[in-house]
């Protein structure tokens, strides 16, 4: 839900003596690290949070039944929050979304992504709820670009879960709309929670279901309804995910189940991690789960019960299971795309972002290009620029290198973004001190540039100086909070 959020969003009901620390992560829990008091937000606090509701501000679209988006927000108070935006004909009585909103509200648990407001003005449905900054079991399972998630991790993410469902049966939150992996999402601690969204019903009679059929409670096709065991099957597709690292449709897992060895749905990736036995009782778990008949599915109980024990590494904070390095995690201040991307390692985000955003950062500066009498010194300048951006968009970055080298030598008036793109270019080719060397170079060209902190930021945390890396994020996300409050006034 997002890519990072404050750490006064964590919540541990106060009615349950073991919520004040996470066995599994070691951390405690200070009393004013709780969630605020669920309330209704103004439409214009909501639409400044998200500035406008922002196309850069967008973490994920989804539906053509219920269409909805999700931004990423900051409050005034700095907290960082997921604002779902709705189409009115999801709701159209504004009182009845309320009166839901604030009855999910009322559920909290360290394992939710708890909601925390709602705003029902004019047109606008909008639902808030805690920023979560690692994305979803999605993206951690089938499009990681680091290392495929941990089977522990896997077996983490099915036991908290289910520690979530069963909150949520005991509050008498017994339905959950389409429970699927991208509903999970991971926390600043990179603790998997189950997004609260899907407590609310997604149309005034619950019918909407945006999973493709394949993948849907056997109930839900035959009647158009989802029944408390429902969330039990769907629980049942989210294991058949965690244990094969794909997306296979519930008949053909079962008809795998059936006619082979159970083992033959593992991710092949998690060869040697995990014991055999270990793995034929979660698969055992996920069939149960799918029985076409509700009636025959276990509850939540059962499921803690079946999971639980199979938990080896208890003692392991997520993040480090994860591979998340904890000193980026916890950010007080909003994030560019290219400050998250930064903070995520993902190059490739890195690498499109940059293409995109060219040379506009240094608009009004003065460019010898520019002002000097056109002479064949010039012309060589320019088609050596040429040329480095070339290979610096087709990732050749070996030869950007080469020819931004070049450049910087014949330019008299030194260019920031050559400097941004060289050190993202040493970064592709394992250089990381030249890497850190040039963003600072870029750093001199313009002070306040953010995009010359978020490198900086890079290259040191390539180098394992992270206090100093973390330093450099928050020094860049402060220029860039600064240039958006000079923007809007």
């Amino acid at each position: 839900m997002g890519c990072f959020h404050s750490k006064t969003t964590h919540f541990h009901s106060p009615d349950d003596p073991s919520s004040q620390s996470d066995p599994a992560n070691g951390i405690p829990v200070e009393e004013e690290d709780r969630s605020p008091v669920f309330k209704e937000y103004g439409l214009n606090e909501l639409r400044k949070a998200t500035n406008g509701f922002g196309s850069d501000y967008i973490v994920s679209e989804s539906g053509e039944k219920a269409p909805n988006v999700v931004y990423r927000g900051k409050l005034q108070n700095n907290r960082l929050v997921a604002v779902k935006r709705f189409s009115k004909q999801s709701w159209p009585d504004a009182h009845q979304f309320v009166v839901e909103a604030a009855g999910v509200g009322k559920v909290r648990h360290e394992r939710l992504v708890n909601l925390i407001g709602c705003c029902a003005e004019d047109d606008e449905r909008l639902l808030v709820a805690e920023y979560m900054p690692n994305d979803t079991l999605s993206k951690q399972l089938f499009h990681w670009d680091k290392q495929p998630l941990p089977w522990e991790m896997r077996v983490r993410v099915a036991y908290y879960i289910a520690q979530a469902l069963d909150h949520c049966n005991a509050v008498n939150q017994k339905i959950y709309h389409d429970l699927n992996a991208y509903r999970i999402l991971f926390d600043e601690d990179g603790g998997p929670r189950l997004s609260s969204f899907g407590l609310m019903k997604n149309s005034r009679d619950g019918k909407s279901y945006s999973t493709n059929l394949a993948y849907t409670p056997p109930e839900f096709v035959r009647t158009g309804r989802v029944i408390p065991e429902s969330v039990i099957y769907s629980y049942g597709t989210v294991l058949l995910d965690l244990l094969s690292g794909k997306h296979i449709p519930p008949s053909h897992a079962l008809d795998i189940i059936r006619g082979k060895s159970v083992l033959s749905l593992m991710d092949s990736s998690l060869e040697g991690q995990y014991e055999n036995d270990d793995a034929t009782n979660l698969v055992e778990l996920a069939s149960k789960c799918l029985q076409s008949e509700a009636r025959n599915r276990p509850d939540t109980k059962f499921l803690l019960t079946a999971v639980g024990p199979l938990q080896k590494q208890k003692e392991v904070a997520s993040h480090v299971l994860m591979g998340l390095p904890k000193y980026m995690v916890v950010l007080q201040t909003m994030l560019s795309p290219l400050g998250q991307a930064c903070t995520r390692m993902d190059l490739t985000a890195i690498h499109d972002i940059l293409l995109k955003t060219g040379y506009k950062d240094e608009e009004g500066a003065e460019n010898e290009l520019s002002f000097q009498e056109w002479t064949q010194q010039v012309q060589d300048m320019v088609n050596t620029k040429k040329f480095g951006d070339i290979a610096f968009r087709d990732k050749d970055f070996k030869s950007a290198i080469e020819y931004y080298s070049k450049l910087v030598a014949m330019m008299a008036a030194p260019s920031a973004t050559v400097f941004a793109r060289r050190a993202f270019s040493y970064l592709m080719n394992d250089q990381a001190e030249l890497a850190l060397r040039d963003a600072m170079q870029a750093q001199v060209c313009i002070p306040e540039w953010p995009t010359a902190f978020y490198l900086q930021a890079l290259a040191l945390s390539k180098l394992g100086m992270e206090t100093d890396a973390q330093d450099m994020l928050n020094d860049g996300a402060s220029f860039e909070t600064k240039r958006q409050n000079n923007w809007r006034s």
